[in-house]
């Protein structure tokens, strides 16, 4: 029987961060922006983004450019930007030849995440994808969970694996939808918060943890 193996999307398989740098980079320059705007766009989109951010740009700064352009814009320049290393597609391929079942969890948008992942090849390496834009639920939100595993033909009772970058949201959320867990490292870990099955630094050596598993 396939196995599960559950991952986030930014900061996890793709980079989102230089790609948030790069577009934003282009989206200014494109409009003339001054570094005021640049500045705010930056702070504002550090985490998340959503067409209502650049509806509060617009009124900010008295743009002429509609709100619903400069979002469509930052999307195709997002998708334009992001990356997903090739060892983290043929790692994610490895899986599937081992009768791995994979599917991505993550919030966001709809629109900018499905770009991200029809952009990077990664829509054609998995099973089935939960966008919290989709659904007006986040990570840890168990539903989501429950959503993305559904989308995968698997249901949470019978367990399986969240990878990610959030110790809340994917390791707090993989904990709660009874998903063993590992943890991509770098940002600060809440005191709280039960420890991950497995602490790596590269998602390559969740990967692998995973391709073990199946070995066993």
């Amino acid at each position: 029987m396939a196995r599960l193996a559950l991952f986030d999307l930014d900061g996890t398989l793709v980079d989102r961060q230089t790609a948030l740098s790069d577009a934003v980079t282009a989206l200014c320059r494109t409009h003339n922006f001054d570094d005021p705007i640049e500045q705010r766009l930056r702070t504002e989109l550090a985490d998340r983004a959503n067409p209502n951010d650049f509806v509060r740009l617009r009124d900010a700064f008295g743009l002429a450019v509609t709100a619903a352009q400069l979002w469509q814009e930052y999307v195709d320049l997002m998708a334009a930007a992001v990356t997903c290393r090739p060892a983290v597609l043929e790692g994610l391929a490895q899986l599937r030849a081992a009768a791995w079942t994979i599917g991505i969890i993550t919030n966001g948008a709809s629109d900018i995440q499905r770009a991200k992942l029809a952009a990077t090849g990664l829509t054609n390496l998995v099973d089935g994808v939960a966008v919290s834009g989709d659904l007006e639920i986040r990570k840890p939100d168990r539903q989501l969970f429950e959503v993305a595993a559904s989308r995968c033909g698997h249901d949470l009772i019978n367990g399986g694996w969240m990878t990610g970058d959030n110790p809340a949201g994917d390791i707090g959320g993989g904990h709660q939808a009874g998903l063993r867990t590992i943890w991509l490292r770098g940002r600060p870990w809440p005191a709280d918060l039960p420890a991950a099955h497995h602490v790596v630094d590269d998602v390559t050596e969740a990967i692998t943890i995973l391709l073990n598993e199946t070995s066993e």
